[in-house]
């Protein structure tokens, strides 16, 4: 049911904090007394509009403690810059890690906030070299700078798709050795894993991750989830989700409670098998 009141969200997502770290997660604050799963990942994760995301539903399926380290629009730097969030995870039984987007991450190219991975920070020189006619200041977001930049030169664009691909695998890589616990890497997206990224679609995340991507990470985990959501959740749209009048197009572009209900029985079998229930 989506709520009507303009200049808040209707949703309590009573945010916390774990340990030393800096960042805000979604609530209700959980315990680490009894053994554990810890959720890291983006939006999906983090449930931008619903009510039990997906770490809720594996917790009330199973009965195991199941932390929500999500954070919206996070990338793989969020994570390697918080030691403390690490930590908590290397004492977990599983490390349940949504696929990460390669466009939110810092790169030869261009800076993202260290916290808000979304976030555009400056260009490199190299970038301003390659697309020169382009002015980088009127950018904050990096999907609506790499929208136009690949609107400006299809051909130059290329070349940022490519150094984002290398990137994320080198950058995967240093975080999965920085992870002890076992890791379910999760696909969650409207689309399933693409051979090329030729075409990129920049409106579903993970934006230009392949499965050769997945596969060079592949023997750092123990299992990779493939949660592609269903036409039938996908043809439900918005239906279920909690938001505000002024959130309705940000919501539609979202993943619904159906996606969420699937992606939890997809985790189920791997939880059961690591918490040993």
């Amino acid at each position: 049911m989506a709520y009507e009141k303009l200049g808040q969200s209707p949703l309590d997502y009573m945010p916390c904090r774990y340990g030393a770290s800096k960042l805000l997660f979604r609530g209700p604050r959980r315990e680490f007394d009894a053994p554990y799963v810890a959720c890291l990942g983006g939006t999906e994760t983090y449930g931008k509009f619903i009510e039990a995301p997906f770490p809720a539903l594996l917790e009330a399926r199973t009965g195991v403690t199941c932390v929500n380290f999500g954070l919206p629009n996070a990338g793989i730097d969020v994570f390697l810059n918080d030691p403390g969030v690490l930590s908590i995870a290397n004492n977990a039984r599983l490390v349940v890690l949504q696929v990460p987007p390669a466009l939110n991450m810092s790169n030869r190219f261009y800076t993202v906030h260290p916290r808000r991975n979304d976030r555009f920070v400056k260009a490199s020189a190299s970038l301003k070299s390659v697309f020169r006619e382009v002015d980088f200041t009127e950018f904050h977001f990096t999907r609506h700078m790499l929208r136009h930049l690949r609107g400006v030169a299809p051909d130059r664009f290329d070349l940022i798709r490519d150094e984002l691909q290398a990137a994320w695998i080198a950058r995967m890589r240093v975080l999965l050795h920085q992870v002890t616990a076992p890791v379910a890497l999760l696909w969650m997206s409207a689309h399933a894993p693409q051979e090329s990224a030729a075409s990129p679609d920049l409106v579903h995340d993970p934006a230009f991750v392949t499965c050769a991507m997945l596969d060079a990470v592949r023997p750092q985990v123990a299992c990779v989830i493939d949660a592609t959501v269903s036409a039938e959740a996908l043809a439900l749209g918005s239906r279920g989700m909690v938001f505000s009048e002024l959130e309705g197009s940000a919501a539609c572009e979202l993943l619904g409670p159906a996606a969420h209900a699937e992606a939890a029985a997809a985790l189920l079998p791997i939880v059961v098998e690591h918490v040993r229930i």
